[in-house]
């Protein structure tokens, strides 16, 4: 099932969705998420103040400080997208 770029604030997804849909910004094929990726994503679920956004972002999920979000730390990302960008993103 592909998952659309621009996701519906509105709508439920899962963590699978979440980083499904995550990788589709990882635009240098890196596995990790940047701040201008990061960036890319949150103006895609038309997100206010991204860049300031991003970097907080990165910064809240960023547990080894090397400016990425790698797999080990999607997790601190979905937090920060509840929290601060009103995704609803669920376990089923």
């Amino acid at each position: 099932m592909a998952v659309a770029t621009t996701r519906s604030l509105d709508a439920d997804m899962t963590v699978d969705e979440f980083k499904e849909w995550l990788r589709r910004f990882d635009t240098d094929r890196d596995g990790r998420i940047n701040r201008e990726e990061l960036r890319r994503a949150m103006r895609a679920i038309r997100a206010r103040f991204t860049g300031w956004r991003s970097r907080q972002g990165i910064s809240y999920a960023d547990a080894d400080g090397d400016g990425y979000i790698d797999d080990s730390e999607v997790d601190g990302l979905i937090e920060f997208a509840q929290k601060n960008l009103g995704l609803k993103i669920v376990a089923y």
